[in-house]
């Protein structure tokens, strides 16, 4: 039988959709589910001390979001446009994969301006190439210095809310919509998994002796895009870039021969680590992309726990994650969080399935 797409499915109240985070990163709701038993648990995120001991390991993504969305106006009629920046393609010729809205009105050979508050115009860019319909290469016209291009930028973007949270982005989501261990940028959305840790919190599982291994997985925004297929063996995933070195294969191997937890701290780990299993069902170096679409039945080779928010119905982390829990047991626990009231999306509540 084949896994159907419309078995992921159910009611969501809009009023669940976090639209800010919590006051403290570590005190948001946890539900614990025991894949052993099926119980069900409720608890504040910093609960968490109490599932892990000494010789365990977290992985934790330590991609770092940049300031993807741009605002601008396109030369002569001065209409606003709103690019957003998918990847750099060249770093010397300052290339970029973007997409526009509206993108009716950007043809190849316009010029985009882009100003600050003051209305001081700091970047101008060339439409070079149409590569889908609402997608644009583009080349900013800069000279300086890369150091001092991805300055401006960072002045000129804003942090890359998805749209589900249904605001501007505001001064306290440039610290918010990043996690705290957030090192290698490149990804336009947050690992949102790791979004509960604060540094009180990871001081406290050092001290108790958890390790932490650190993989780089730059999240695009495939991760949010809707899956059209009712076949989900059919669904292809976006590629997305990924690395993993030496010093977390360690870690990692070494808890998988002492049976300690191995914990996934978010989906974009799990897809990393799965991205990377060598024939022994242990943890190899790996750098490149992965499009790895991980749906029920599949054998996880690396990690027995994972940590995760609570995801879109349908969506391809949804997916993955009843694949990891079981599907019975992961359609109860979001019964469960509805009508419990948990928050749902990149903002809001954590669960540990163990």
């Amino acid at each position: 039988m084949r896994t159907k797409l419309s078995q992921f499915n159910f009611d969501l109240p809009e009023s669940l959709v976090s639209q800010y985070p919590t006051e403290n990163r570590d005190e948001s709701r946890l539900m614990v589910i025991h894949r052993d038993t099926g119980k069900i648990e409720h608890k504040i995120f910093k609960d968490i001390m109490e599932y892990f001991d000494e010789g365990d390991v977290m992985i934790f993504n330590n991609t770092k979001v940049f300031p993807a969305r741009l605002y601008g106006r396109k030369e002569k009629t001065g209409a606003n446009i709103e690019v957003f920046l998918l990847r750099e393609l060249n770093n010397e010729s300052r290339l970029w994969d973007v997409l526009v809205d509206p993108a009716r009105k950007i043809r190849v050979g316009n010029k985009l301006y882009f100003s600050d508050k003051e209305d001081n115009d700091i970047l101008v860019a060339e439409v070079v190439d149409n590569t889908t319909s609402r997608g644009r290469t583009i080349r900013f016209l800069y000279d300086g210095t890369n150091e001092e291009f991805q300055k401006e930028l960072s002045h000129l973007g804003n942090t890359p809310l998805p749209r589900y949270i249904n605001r501007q982005a505001e001064e306290i989501d440039k610290e918010r919509y990043q996690t705290i261990y957030a090192k290698e940028m490149g990804a336009v959305a947050a690992p949102t998994a790791g979004l509960h840790f604060s540094r009180e919190l990871l001081k406290r599982l050092e001290i108790k002796g958890i390790n932490f291994a650190e993989l780089t997985l730059h999240v695009g925004l495939g991760t949010f895009r809707s899956i059209d297929v009712e076949d989900l063996s059919k669904h292809k995933m976006d590629a997305e870039y990924f690395k993993i070195t030496e010093d977390a294969i360690e870690k990692v191997n070494q808890s998988i021969a002492s049976k300690s937890k191995i914990c996934s701290v978010g989906t974009t780990s799990m897809r990393s680590i799965e991205s990377a299993v060598s024939a022994e069902g242990r943890l190899k170096a790996a750098e490149g992309w992965t499009n790895k679409f991980i749906y029920p039945p599949y054998d996880f080779s690396i990690a027995n726990c994972m940590i995760t928010n609570f995801h879109l119905p349908k969506s391809s982390l949804m997916i993955m994650v009843s694949a990891f829990g079981g599907y019975d047991l992961i359609m109860e626990a979001y019964k469960v969080a509805v009508k419990e009231k948990y928050r749902f999306f990149s903002y809001g509540d954590a669960m540990l399935i163990l």
